[in-house]
């Protein structure tokens, strides 16, 4: 190779490829959301279930298949012939053709609902997990702990009360739940929402109350990384493409109840002011003690509680919200707030005078001067008695002294004595 001859160095756009990449992870992504719902449309999960169901008879005794049928009976599917030791098996599976026929025809049917309460109940029965065309839970006071694997086929649910039981978390399947529009998880024991519940779009209202170790809503960015092994750059670099999507509730852009009184929260959560549609927004008997200069990005709300907080003050913001018709304020250490809230008509400003943290506060500083008072008292008072122990123990030293001439000294002695 001569001195001169020159050296051809491959120069590549990694912004160019970046941006290659960037469409195909797209297209990729489209191709997968495409293919899921053509798996939740197609049939194959259907058949799957009754399937499942077939072989879930089969290895039940016959006292246990009687009470199912009965259970399903009760839960609207009726013509259902119990299952007999003597039948043949074609006759059976006519049975079950006949039960799946019925499952079919009731999942089109409005307003089913499925009730359970009392504290007997530890666990979800197992014969739910084939009432999939269900509506509507209904389950409160309860000692379960957790919701069914199968949560994620109920996918026409569109209410799911569970309010008062011992739910410690909320599975990442309940984002399977589109047509979601009422959610009650109140006085339970979350501590964490999962962020897959921003896939529930259609969700209208969100009870979050009472569960005392919840402190957030989840806002946060995930990532994954994308190593194509089809393009080499050189023998050292390959290239690296990294995609962020989000997981967050402020995607609930139809909800307009937003309840999470009684938690741990010491901040409006971000994800609650991009909730454009939200109407009612109660954040009482929480730990906040500001709130945010921003809250007129929600235009519709029309009632906020913030009671029963550490509020020294309200943002000047809120007189901008022109929706704005009642706030409930009872229960802080407010010092400043905006004159308009306070003299507009069409809002309720409410702010009782029986304020319990100022009442404690103002109790606390009368019981502490009256402390003080006593104490100075009892101090003066001991000041003077000692001046006054002194004064008569000086008095009859003086005394003593005039007669120290007449009288011997060790009677002098013993009256000095004595007088002490």
């Amino acid at each position: 190779m001569g001195p001169n001859r020159k050296v051809d160095v491959p120069v590549y756009d990694l912004s160019l490829i970046r941006g290659i990449w960037e469409v195909r992870v797209k297209k990729q992504r489209h191709r997968q959301k495409k293919e899921q719902e053509r798996m939740e449309k197609s049939a194959l999960a259907r058949i799957d279930q009754q399937w499942q169901y077939r072989i879930y008879c089969k290895t039940m005794k016959t006292k246990e298949l009687n009470q199912l049928h009965h259970y399903l009976e009760r839960s609207m599917l009726t013509d259902i012939q119990p299952y007999m030791g003597c039948m043949d098996q074609n006759t059976e599976v006519q049975q079950q053709d006949q039960m799946v026929q019925q499952d079919e025809n009731h999942a089109d049917k409005k307003n089913l609902t499925f009730q359970l309460e009392g504290e007997r109940w530890m666990d979800f029965p197992r014969e739910l997990q084939w009432m999939t065309y269900l509506q509507e839970w209904h389950i409160q006071r309860t000692r379960i702990r957790q919701l069914p694997d199968f949560l994620a086929l109920f996918t026409q649910l569109t209410v799911l009360e569970i309010p008062k039981n011992f739910i410690t978390e909320l599975p990442p399947e309940i984002g399977k739940l589109t047509e979601l529009r009422r959610l009650n998880v109140s006085y339970n024991r979350l501590s964490r929402v999962p962020p897959e519940l921003g896939e529930c779009e259609k969700l209208e209202r969100l009870d979050l109350a009472g569960n005392h170790n919840l402190f957030g809503l989840p806002f946060e960015v995930r990532t994954q990384v994308f190593r194509p092994s089809n393009l080499l750059l050189t023998s050292h670099w390959r290239l690296q493409q990294t995609q962020r999507f989000y997981l967050q509730l402020s995607s609930l852009k139809q909800l307009v109840h937003l309840d999470i009184s009684e938690n741990r929260f010491v901040s409006i959560p971000i994800c609650a002011l991009r909730m454009t549609s939200l109407q009612l927004l109660d954040l009482s008997n929480n730990h906040l003690t500001d709130l945010p200069q921003d809250m007129d990005r929600l235009e519709e709300l029309t009632t906020l509680y913030v009671h029963k907080n550490n509020l020294s003050y309200l943002p000047l913001c809120l007189s901008n919200i022109s929706t704005l018709k009642m706030i409930v304020v009872s229960g802080n250490e407010l010092t400043c707030v905006p004159t308009k809230l306070c003299n507009d008509p069409e809002i309720k400003f409410i702010r009782l005078y029986d304020n319990p943290s100022s009442e404690k506060k103002r109790m606390e500083k009368e019981e502490k001067k009256r402390k003080e008072k006593e104490k100075r008292r009892w101090t003066e008072q001991k000041e003077e008695v000692k001046d006054s122990s002194e004064k008569e123990f000086m008095e009859a030293y003086i005394s003593t002294l005039k007669d120290r001439d007449t009288v011997p000294f060790s009677t002098t002695k013993v009256s000095i004595s004595c007088l002490l």
